[in-house]
């Protein structure tokens, strides 16, 4: 059974590995030429960003030497790029 460490390690890993799977899919799910449009890295680069970060959480935890680069890379894209991206419009709206 888990003691009290390994209960608070599997929710900071699962924790941060959603964040880093969140990252991703938001960016898969954006389109290409609104990371343009804001002056950020191109969509291909946060794919490759954020996908790595969500592998090497997977594979190494965020407790890592590698872990807490990704957990940042990730935090840095909701943070900073999705805003960005998310608030040009699309279109020729009315509203």
């Amino acid at each position: 059974m888990f003691g009290f460490d390994g209960i608070v390690y599997a929710v900071v890993l699962y924790g941060t590995l959603a964040l880093a799977l969140w990252a991703f899919v938001d960016a898969v799910i954006r389109p290409a030429a609104g990371f343009v449009a804001a002056g950020k890295l191109t969509k291909p680069g946060w794919l490759a960003i954020t996908g790595i970060a969500a592998l090497v959480l997977y594979w190494r935890g965020p407790l890592d030497f590698f872990g807490l680069p990704a957990v940042i890379a990730a935090v840095v894209y909701l943070v900073d790029v999705r805003p960005a991206v998310r608030g040009l419009r699309r279109g020729n709206t009315s509203w």
